[in-house]
């Protein structure tokens, strides 16, 4: 399912500067839990957050960018210590190249993991285009490598981890 070699993999993954993400099916596994109030919750996976504490911690920038308007990700993303959050982002990749202007980096310097058809523009435009197994069939083709672990799974670790032990 991978395009390129791990080899090739790694040499793009070596020149990355902000892993960007979505959420509903990557950080989550796409489900919505309702209370009986009506608020929304999402289960957010532990090895996932702490792939991301290791990315950040070794100088790699972290950005979510969710057409979601979720409280529950803000909280998500204040626990982890991630400072660039979007929410309710109808066009990503409009928001991802505002958010590259402000950090002085290109396009290809960014990895972006997402699953859905809202994702597809951003995937077609970076360094590093990634997705989660269970992602539509157009993102598992046009990503250079696809997680073995479904989204909210621990897809997001394998990547972090991709980042930091190969």
């Amino acid at each position: 399912m991978n395009h390129i070699s791990p080899l090739e993999l790694q040499q793009r993954l070596a020149q990355i500067k902000l892993l960007a993400l979505d959420v509903d099916g990557v950080l989550t596994d796409g489900g919505l839990y309702y209370t009986e109030t009506g608020e929304e919750l999402k289960k957010f996976n532990v090895k996932d957050g702490m792939g991301l504490k290791l990315i950040m911690q070794a100088g790699i920038q972290v950005a979510i960018i969710t057409n979601s308007t979720s409280p529950t990700v803000l909280h998500r993303a204040k626990k982890l210590g991630i400072s660039h959050v979007f929410l309710g982002a109808e066009d990503k990749l409009s928001v991802l190249e505002n958010l590259c202007q402000q950090l002085h980096i290109n396009l290809e310097q960014v990895a972006y993991i997402g699953d859905d058809i809202n994702d597809l523009p951003v995937l077609k435009a970076v360094g590093c285009p990634l997705t989660v197994a269970d992602a539509i069939p157009e993102n598992l083709s046009v990503a250079i490598y696809v997680t073995k672990k479904l989204g909210g799974c621990g897809a997001v670790r394998e990547v972090c981890d991709r980042f930091i032990f190969y």
